[in-house]
């Protein structure tokens, strides 16, 4: 999936989100995050350590068996875009570091964590504000 024009500037610019995850129970687990956006490979990355709830909740299995499901909303005034599609915890070293080299040009530069691991957002959906549409 590509993002047109508008939303490419505006999963760019330094602002935080929210990501929407589902527990064990089926009830949403809401977070602030900062993530970032791969053109190229049409993912969304966020890194987290290995043991934070959202990580364990992107494990989980999805309805009926599938792969997991989340969104990523972000809003800025009266603009906002939500990511929503599959997650996955990718523990790929080189991944990991890819997705912080991305994260410290978005926002700023990370420390070294040995349980850092990358949730890795498939969008298969996209909702925006109709000045992005």
């Amino acid at each position: 999936m590509r993002l047109n024009p508008e939303q490419l500037v505006f999963v760019t610019e330094r602002h935080l989100a929210t990501l929407t995850t589902l527990r064990a129970d089926g009830t949403p687990h809401v977070v602030p995050v900062a993530f970032t956006w791969d053109q190229d490979a049409g993912v969304l990355r966020i890194t987290t350590n290995r043991a934070s709830v959202k990580a364990r909740n992107a494990r989980l299995p999805g309805a009926e068996g599938g792969a997991p499901r989340a969104a990523v909303c972000q809003v800025e005034g009266g603009r906002w875009i939500t990511l929503e599609g599959t997650i996955e915890v990718v523990e790929d070293a080189d991944e990991v570091a890819d997705a912080v080299a991305r994260y410290g040009r978005r926002y700023r530069a990370l420390s070294p964590n040995p349980e850092r691991v990358v949730l890795r957002l498939t969008p298969d959906k996209v909702m925006a504000s109709t000045y992005m549409a």
